[in-house]
Formats: structure tokens, C-alpha cells, sequence
């Protein structure tokens, strides 16, 4: 192909920053994964386990791994819910803080370095194109 597609480029950019984000996680023994769930538990609540799989766009086998891992891991804690005996609320050990604040600063700093090389005005493009195609998406106006 002589011309990139947007699927292409979208494709390319997210697997450079998904193998980024792996290779910095492997230093602390996690993964991208690891850390994008600690991001998405309350740090103060706790989190219901049904709501943390749509959060982040996981399917539930996937979710339920990951959650296993960082149980075993001892990052997290799982609690029934008090008000749905039914639900499980997932809460973060003080260890399960610690590396969330490390994903934290993390992403920050991915934030940070980008914006110290994107003009302000097309890093602004970029994010309402990238709304555009979410929403096209969405609405299923493509296909």
C-alpha cells in the first residue's frame, strides 16, 4: 500500500504504545494490563467488578485473569458488596496503592513527554478526530 490507512496508523500507534507501556511494567514485574486495572479501582471505594470490565473494555475472561493475578499478587482484595450480597466490591492493598500511584505517574509522564512534542493545536485535532471516529463507531455508521 502506498498511502497508510487511519485504521492502519491507529492499529500501529496503539500496539507501539501498548508494547511501551509492557516493556516499562515488565520492570516492576506487571503489565499494561496490570496497571490499566489499578487505574480503573476507586483507591478509596473499592470497585464493583461488574462495572470494571466495560470501564475498560475487557471481556469478562480477561477481566477475571487479570483480577486473579493481582490477588495473587496481593494488590487487591475482593469483599462482598454490602449492599448487593450478590456483588463482589474490589479494593486496593496498600501494595495495590503503591504500584497505582507507579501506573499513575506513568501515564503522566506518557502525557507529558507528548505534549512537550505535539503543538497544543494538533494534539487538540487529534483528540476531536479520534472523538469523531469513537462516535461514528458507535453510533454504527460505518458499518
Amino acid at each position: 500500500m502506498k498511502e497508510k490507512t487511519i485504521d492502519f496508523i491507529l492499529r500501529a500507534t496503539w500496539q507501539a504504545v501498548a508494547r511501551m507501556y509492557n516493556e516499562e511494567a515488565s520492570k516492576y514485574d506487571a503489565t499494561m494490563a496490570t496497571g490499566f486495572t489499578l487505574l480503573s479501582i476507586d483507591k478509596e471505594k473499592g470497585t464493583p467488578s461488574t462495572t470494571l470490565g466495560p470501564k475498560m473494555g475487557m471481556e469478562a475472561t480477561s477481566l477475571t485473569r487479570t483480577l486473579k493475578s493481582l490477588e495473587d499478587k496481593g494488590l487487591i482484595i475482593r469483599k462482598k458488596n454490602p449492599e448487593d450480597g450478590r456483588g463482589v466490591l474490589v479494593y486496593l492493598t496498600e501494595f495495590g496503592k503503591e504500584k497505582r500511584e507507579l501506573s499513575k505517574n506513568t501515564v503522566l509522564k506518557f502525557n507529558e513527554v507528548i505534549k512537550q512534542n505535539v503543538a497544543n493545536e494538533k494534539l487538540q485535532n487529534f483528540i476531536e478526530v479520534s472523538e469523531i471516529i469513537n462516535d461514528l463507531i458507535q453510533e454504527k455508521k460505518i458499518f
